[in-house]
């Protein structure tokens, strides 16, 4: 009976999505096309006649299509989104003007990995002590762009960057949109689309890197979001308080953050309606000394401190998705912290 009610269980917490790709304008399937979650460790690829299927953890997902010489498709799914047996995903080719290949390839850099090849680790990768043990196998893959009159500078990959993280034992496949940094604001921002495949190695190994994997998860923002959905902020560890202004210092503690007019569930998703900056402090864990010497702070500082920008509230799903996350800024330590701080959505801190 034990074994059976956990099984039950386990069906319980999943949940199955089915598709078909095909050319928007033909209906041509399109076989060995690419399908994974982002930011997970699940995907696939579709059969001969353009189908896939994938199981899944309750809670939400951006779903990632790419096939070579069409745009990549990015669609929300959910164990709540209805038809999800039955998607059919239609591919648009890609549309690259000429005048848009001659501008890029007037601003390409021929030497970029020597120029910016560090800038780009430090700011995509990160300077924590994760990022110490990331490498990328296929920087030849890797382009580098310069535009003098705008001081800005693009990267983009003819292929997903491949990245090795051996603190927290992953093999990430990153589907690279663009990196682009503006050296007149000095703000770098990326985004992409990563897949996580877990290594393989000793027991030795797979003890480190659970620990490791803990200690980057707590803290972090996919546990803030997740802990909210569960109203376990407090017990957790974490602390939030609302600014006077995305630059103020003082803040106003949020005594209840389920208080019914900023927290409210409807079919499974958290709706937060918060707008401004909210600050969170997370007491659990000291931050990663590199950070705190990179930025002047003191040696001695015991809590981890972030901010969001919110504009307009966001949802929360079970597993700690949320959106809308574009429209959302990091600040303090969670912007701090980069690829080689990524845990996937079907992490399971248990």
């Amino acid at each position: 009976m034990l074994l059976i009610s956990v099984t039950a269980f386990s069906q319980d917490k999943q949940f199955y999505i089915h598709g078909k790709v095909v050319d928007e304008k033909s209906g041509v399937v399109l076989f060995n096309a690419s399908v994974f979650c982002q930011n997970t460790t699940t995907g696939t690829i579709t059969d001969n006649d353009g189908h896939f299927s994938l199981r899944l953890n309750n809670g939400g997902y951006d779903l990632v299509v790419s096939y070579t010489g069409y745009e990549t498709q990015v669609l929300r799914v959910s164990n709540g989104t209805k038809d999800k047996d039955s998607l059919l995903i239609q591919m648009r080719t890609e549309n690259k003007s000429l005048g848009e290949v001659a501008v890029t390839g007037s601003a390409m850099v021929a030497d970029g990995w020597n120029k910016y090849g560090q800038f780009f680790l430090d700011n995509f990768i990160g300077t924590s002590t994760n990022a110490s043990q990331c490498t990328i196998e296929n920087k030849d893959s890797i382009v580098f762009y310069f535009y003098k009159k705008r001081n800005k500078l693009k990267v983009k990959s003819k292929s997903p960057i491949i990245i090795l993280n051996q603190a927290l034992g992953y093999k990430i496949q990153y589907q690279l949109d663009s990196f682009v940094n503006d050296y007149n604001t000095h703000i770098s921002s990326y985004t992409g689309y990563p897949l996580f495949e877990n290594l393989p190695g000793t027991a030795d190994d797979q003890q480190r890197w659970s620990k490791n994997r803990y200690r980057t998860y707590i803290g972090s923002r996919l546990h803030f979001m997740r802990s909210w959905y569960d109203s376990t902020l407090s017990t957790e560890g974490f602390q939030v308080e609302t600014l006077n202004a995305p630059e103020s210092d003082k803040g106003t503690i949020l005594e209840n953050p389920y208080d019914g007019n900023i927290y409210s569930v409807d079919s499974g998703t958290v709706d937060i309606n918060i707008n401004g900056t909210i600050r969170v402090t997370y007491s659990g864990q000291v931050p990663d000394k590199n950070y705190l010497m990179q930025n002047h702070f003191p040696l001695s500082a015991k809590s981890e401190v972030s901010a969001l920008n919110i504009p307009a509230g966001f949802s929360i799903e079970e597993n700690g998705y949320f959106f809308e996350q574009s429209e959302i800024t990091n600040m303090g330590y969670w912007a701090w912290k980069k690829i080689a701080e990524l845990v996937p959505y079907d992490y399971n801190p248990d």
